[in-house]
């Protein structure tokens, strides 16, 4: 069994320029997830896809590979996670390269522990998934939510619980943009990375930060800073 860890990191960020080699709490954010995912166990390759000569030089002073860069297509504004996998799978098997499993982690994900990792690909095998990611719990009932109409005035999205107690409502969870584990072949063949038999891990609110604007920076040193303290 032959497993490949794969961090896309363009070089063309623009909410947070450079975001992907960005200093976070003293080094490279994307040094985090190349870290993991050595420390893990759980890959035959680590690999960044990359269009950006820096980039690639930092992850390989991380112990990441890069051996190849990624085409321009791969690069824009407007191609997806999936794109940038397909591509990198089928450079890997034009080198004669086939793997069994690939775990994308995103770059600007941090708190991404080689035991979370393991923890992924467990449950991804044992329970016969084909991608299995972390949720994190939404911090208010869904159901209880609310829109605001042109006058300022207050819709609610499902009526039916307008008075039900939160604590009667069903957990909802959402991606916790943090890492995708999957079946290879099942990828290859559908193209979708999220498909119907797909499975999830449960992090809490401290343990993942969607990183996107400055005050997002700040907020994930916070949280990464108690999480050591802990």
């Amino acid at each position: 069994m032959s497993n490949v860890a794969i961090i896309p990191a363009r070089g063309g960020s623009k909410r947070i320029p450079r975001k992907n080699i960005r200093a976070f709490l003293g080094k490279p954010i994307i040094a985090y997830a190349i870290e993991a995912a050595l420390s893990s166990g759980l890959f035959s390759e680590v690999m960044v896809s990359t269009d950006d000569a820096e980039i690639a030089a930092i992850a390989r002073q991380c112990g990441a590979s890069v051996p190849f860069l990624r085409k321009v297509e791969t690069a824009s504004d407007v191609a997806t996670t999936a794109d940038v996998l397909l591509e990198v799978l089928n450079q890997y098997e034009e080198q004669q390269q086939v793997f069994d499993y690939a775990c994308c982690l995103y770059p600007t994900a941090p708190f991404i522990t080689p035991e979370l990792l393991k923890h992924a690909f467990v449950t991804l095998t044992e329970k016969q998934f084909d991608t299995v990611y972390p949720v994190q719990p939404f911090s208010f009932p869904i159901q209880r939510a609310v829109r605001l109409s042109e006058s300022q005035q207050i819709q609610w999205f499902q009526p039916e619980h307008a008075l039900t107690r939160s604590q009667d409502l069903e957990p909802a969870y959402h991606d916790a943009g943090q890492f995708y584990f999957f079946r290879v072949p099942s990828f290859l063949e559908s193209g979708i990375l999220i498909p119907p038999n797909s499975g999830g891990i449960i992090i809490s609110e401290l343990e993942a930060h969607d990183i996107d604007t400055e005050a997002d920076w700040q907020l994930a040193e916070m949280k990464f800073s108690i999480n050591i303290e802990q």
